[in-house]
Formats: C-alpha cells, structure tokens, sequence
C-alpha cells in the first residue's frame, strides 16, 4: 500500500496539481486532494519531489530483444538471460508492457540475424508465453512481424494464433520499390551500409527480391480474420498508397505502422486506424529511410502512437521534446505512449492510464537538470519495481 504525495498527476487530458495517489494492492484506489484522504499506518509515503506521476509505457513495435540475443552477428546469447537482462533495461526506461516485436522472416538482404531463424522464434514466443505465469518486471507480449514472402511459415503463424501466444500481428513487405524502400537509391545506400557491394549486385538483389514468390492476398486475409477472431490487433506496414490502406483495411487491419508520407498518415487516421511512427524519428529529427517525419506528422494530429522500435529511451525523451521544443500540451503527448497503444492492442480496460481501479502501473518522473527527464519510481501492478536515487 504506497501514498504517491507531491507530484503532478498526468491523466489523459489534464495535469492534476496538490492531488495524491494511493495504490492497493495491484489497483490507483484512490486520487484525492492532497491531505483529504484517510490515511493508515500501512501506507507507505512516496515524495515525488515534484515530478510528473504518468501511467507505465506501452511499447507496441520493438525489436530489442533481437539485440539482446544476438548482439553480433554470429553471437548468440542464451534466450531466457536475454529476456530477463533486456527487462531490466526495458523497465529503467520505464516500459512496463512489452510488445517483442520478433521478426519472421524468409531471409533478408542486410545480412544474416539468427534471432530470426524460425526455431530460435520459436523458442522465443514459448519463452514470451511461459513469462506470464513465472516471475517477471514488466508484462512481456508477443508482436509476430510476418514477412510476406516467408510461405513456409504460414502455417507456423496460424498455430501460434490459435495456440493464444500472439497479442498482436503486423504484415510487412520490405521489398525494395514500394513501402519503406520505395525509393531506391535510399535502399541501395541503406545496403552498402551493410554490405560491400557492387551497383550490379546491388542492382541483382533488387531484381530477385521483386520477383519472390509472396503470399497471395487470400492468404493474407485469412491471417487477418484469424487475428480478428481472437481479438488480436492486426497492422499494416510501411503503407505507401491510399490503395494500400483500402487493400489492409480488407483485411481488418486497425493500425498502420510506419505511413510513408504525411498524406497516407492523415488518410489512415480519418479511417480511424491508429498511426504509429518511431520515437526515435523524433530524437533524430526525421526518418532514417527518409520516409515520414514523425514530429511533423505530430503537428498535423496524425499520428496517434510512437513506438520505441530499436532504442527503448526514445520513448521518454521524445515526449519531453514534443513538449519542450514543439510546444505540444504534455498530457497529450503522454498519450503517445500510454493510452493510445493500450486502446489499439485492446488492453486499456486495465492499463495505459491513470484511473481509480485500473492497474498500479505508474512512473514517477523527475527533472534533474532543466532538459533531462529521469524516472526515479516506476510500480508495476502495484509494486516498487525501481527505485533510482541520482546524487550530487
């Protein structure tokens, strides 16, 4: 039982100042006017020393895991150390909901991942499963990234959706022309990053990928009907075209990730698709792929969420960015990354904000230099998960 005094409440569209929180059990009991609540000696007195009190982070689209595991190309790091080792880092930056974003994939042309091999996959979803009933930091959720061109995996999805072991299924196509490398030369650069390659190898690699066998639209409507049924949410990927979002909506899709360009962006919310963009877009001042910046798209009230993707700490930051040099109100960026993901992947009946009943999953940010947020508490279904106490 914890007291969360002196702070500034972040609800979903106000900042509540002079109230307390009180937390029992795994639920917010109560948030009252601060000294208006009967107390008893079993609370335990939290001083957020005027920092922000925000819901716990939900990260939808991540593939840090994959890092974790495979750190190098050819290292690959024992499955379940990485999932408990990439928890502790993952809660520091205060995610308490963890969507693992594991890729299945066919193969790729930017090098070998064995974190990718459909058995280590494999190992990984039971892992994911297995946490929910074991000890764990944060919630840990399975976000299968299924490649069009994988046609021997089909099946291995299905079962996966069927077995409940998935919470939410994005199809993606990376093949070079369209989507996130729709324009070429950007892909041929993004691929001399990686590899040392020719213009005529490059060039090789562009005409093999366009001709893939890839699953055909019947298939890809079976996945999404399958999700529907189950209540999971399905996603788009990289949509490049109005075209696009009419093909994906055919097959339920209710979020886009990653719209290319700010006219498809705008075109999926007035769907009412939830739009995700990288969190790190923002840190970075636009798209690495040169697609979509997400701060302008922001601007323009058409994205709805920000994922981490590759860097957990874009989370926070990006949202005090928004808010600092955007000048967009605070409790609505928070937003971003709380109750917006929560509402698309159906779990904001229990988390993604600050509500009497819902789960204790709160975050206490505080300000220890005038630019730099830092999260000095974090509870997750009630419990003091972390405490950080900076020194001079």
């Amino acid at each position: 039982m914890y007291l969360i005094t002196n702070g500034r409440i972040v609800l979903e569209n106000e900042i509540l100042i002079g109230y307390d929180l009180a937390i029992k059990g795994d639920i917010i009991k109560k948030i009252f006017k601060k000294g208006e609540f009967n107390l008893n000696s079993e609370y335990e007195i939290i001083d957020a020393n005027g920092g922000y009190i925000v819901p716990g982070f939900i990260d939808i689209h991540s593939d840090y895991i994959e890092h974790m595991a495979a750190p190098r190309p050819t290292t690959l790091m024992d499955f379940e150390l990485s999932i408990r080792e990439a928890e502790k880092q993952l809660i520091s930056h205060g995610i308490t909901t963890m969507f693992h974003s594991l890729s299945l994939y066919k193969s790729s042309e930017f090098g070998n991942n064995p974190i990718r091999n459909p058995e280590n996959v494999c190992k990984f979803i039971d892992l994911i499963d297995e946490s929910h009933a074991s000890k764990h930091l944060i919630r840990h959720r399975f976000h299968a990234r299924f490649e069009i061109d994988n046609l021997e995996q089909v099946d291995n999805l299905k079962n996966y959706i069927n077995d409940d072991k998935v919470h939410l299924v994005s199809i993606m196509d990376h093949t070079p022309g369209q989507g996130q490398y729709k324009n070429l030369e950007i892909y041929r650069e993004t691929l001399k990053g990686y590899n040392n390659l020719t213009d005529i190898e490059i060039d090789e690699i562009i005409e093999n990928s366009q001709r893939k066998d890839k699953m055909t639209i019947d298939m890809i409507r079976e996945i999404g009907h399958l999700a529907n049924e189950k209540g999971i949410a399905f996603a788009s990927h990289d949509d490049d075209s109005i075209e696009k979002l009419d093909l994906v909506q055919s097959f339920g899709a209710n979020i886009s990730e990653f719209p290319i360009t700010l006219e498809v962006a705008k075109e999926a919310k007035n769907r009412g698709m939830f739009t995700i963009a990288g969190a790190p877009n923002i840190l970075l001042g636009g798209s690495h792929s040169g697609n979509l910046s997400a701060a302008a798209a922001i601007q323009h009230d058409s994205i709805d969420i920000l994922c981490s993707d590759y860097y957990p700490a874009a989370l926070l930051h990006s949202i005090f960015k928004l808010h600092e040099e955007y000048g967009h109100d605070l409790s609505q960026m928070f937003k971003l990354i709380t109750i917006n993901p929560a509402k698309a992947v159906n779990m904001d009946d229990e988390i993604g904000s600050i509500k009497e009943n819902k789960k204790a999953d709160i975050l206490i940010i505080e300000k220890i230099e005038d630019h730099y947020p830092a999260i000095t508490s974090i509870f997750v279904d009630g419990k003091l998960t972390l405490k950080t106490n900076y020194r001079v």
